[in-house]
């Protein structure tokens, strides 16, 4: 390998993505087509959403591997309370496909939405609470 390529591979996905700038522009986007969307959006009728937003922030900076801010619970006790409203693998999928259409409105490369993708895919057992 190069040294180019040696150094691509150590650069993290946050950084690649366009780091905290591009996090922070991809949650926002992301939640205005969750909000709009009436298959889900009554999961966040009582919630805090620029709460709701910083966590998402700080989580997928983390799960990016991007610096570790992250002070929420985990996401299965995080999304019981969903579960109980009848959160279901259908309602899991359609956030999938929000995330997908905003990373590629933001003109994210293909293989690094199927990166982002895999690790949101890799949350479904215990967001459903499987």
């Amino acid at each position: 390998m190069s040294e180019v390529q040696d150094t691509t591979a150590a650069t993290s996905l946050f950084d690649q993505l366009g780091g905290a700038a591009a996090v922070d522009a991809a949650v926002d986007i992301f939640y205005r087509k969750v909000l709009s969307d009436y298959r889900i959006n009554r999961f966040f009728d009582h919630s805090d959403m620029e709460a709701q937003a910083a966590k998402q922030k700080a989580f997928l900076t983390m799960a990016f591997g991007g610096p570790n801010n992250y002070t929420g619970k985990d996401m299965r006790t995080t999304h019981a309370k969903f579960v109980k409203m009848g959160l279901n693998a259908s309602h899991f999928d359609i956030v999938m496909e929000h995330l997908t259409a905003t990373l590629a409105e933001l003109s994210v490369p293909p293989a690094l939405i199927a990166q982002v993708a895999a690790i949101a895919e890799s949350t479904r057992t215990d967001i459903l609470g499987k």
